[in-house]
């Protein structure tokens, strides 16, 4: 199913937001597309918005369950338009996702159990969004990808991430249960990433409701949603395994040639497998066992 646009879909496919969960894909290049695609298919989301560029390529087995959304990943604020446009768009409390391809939602238990049940627990605690930490990931030997990108000898950083207090503008005070996470290449190639693109955090799951926004730091505009648990206990986190870092650092002439090779003494195999984002203490389970 392909559309011209976002507001062609919402006038043709608006449906399809309900009852959710929806995942938004926003592809920068091609790749990885099909993988990032199918991944999500396979952990649960009932359906799976896909925004590109009408050139880029898409897997034919993929045209049937992905809606196709031309988009122009150039434009202004091309992201966050669309993610509140959907907003808007989706019936209140559906839950929605967004990332970007080649980056991989693994949450706790995902390999038995689906992103539904995982969200439905969440919401039983009264939780509307859920903090997701984006986890670098690399190709082992970028001589022979040079584009950063290798599933099957993607790396991870094992250690080397920390959180700091995040302030309130308004009094200067850390908010509550609000943190700024960092770390991953991000962290050791700091001065090759602007200082307002090294958090590492994402509020990357969340629910629809009336007037809510997603600001340009990946937050959202109402501060609740933006705490990484309730007053009472800990709650569920998700990782993003993600090569968009690895990928921009490659491709930015300022930096390619400062970066022979990702890998460092604290950098291990990614195994794929939630148990190794868990032992790391990468996301977190919270009550549900």
């Amino acid at each position: 199913m392909r559309y011209e646009g976002l507001e062609d879909f919402l006038r043709k496919g608006r449906a399809a937001l309900g009852p959710g969960p929806v995942a938004m894909v926003f592809c920068e290049d091609a790749a990885e597309i099909d993988t990032t695609l199918r991944h999500h298919a396979q952990s649960g989301f009932a359906t799976i918005l896909s925004f590109m560029a009408p050139d880029l390529p898409l897997a034919p087995d993929l045209t049937t369950n992905v809606h196709r959304i031309d988009h122009d990943m150039t434009a202004d604020a091309p992201v966050t338009r669309a993610v509140d446009r959907v907003i808007a768009a989706a019936p209140p409390g559906t839950w929605l996702f967004y990332c970007y391809n080649a980056e991989y939602l693994f949450y706790p238990f995902c390999e038995t159990r689906s992103v539904g049940e995982m969200l439905a627990f969440h919401a039983e605690e009264r939780r509307d969004a859920m903090l997701t930490y984006v986890v670098d990931l690399y190709a082992a030997d970028l001589r022979r990808h040079p584009n950063a990108v290798s599933l099957d000898e993607a790396q991870m950083d094992r250690s080397g991430y920390y959180a700091l207090a995040r302030p309130d503008p308004a009094t200067g005070r850390p908010r509550e249960r609000q943190l700024d996470f960092f770390g991953g290449l991000r962290w050791r190639y700091d001065e090759h990433v602007p200082a307002d693109r090294r958090k590492i955090d994402r509020i990357a799951l969340f629910r629809a409701k009336p007037g809510l926004r997603l600001r340009p730091d990946h937050t959202l505009s109402e501060e609740e949603m933006n705490t990484y648990s309730c007053p009472w206990h800990h709650n569920l986190t998700a990782a993003l395994v993600s090569f968009r870092t690895a990928k921009a650092l490659k491709r930015n002439p300022g930096s390619t040639f400062d970066i022979p090779d990702f890998r460092w003494h604290n950098s291990t195999p990614f195994e794929w497998h939630s148990r190794q984002l868990l032992d790391l203490g990468l996301m977190e389970p919270g009550q549900w066992f």
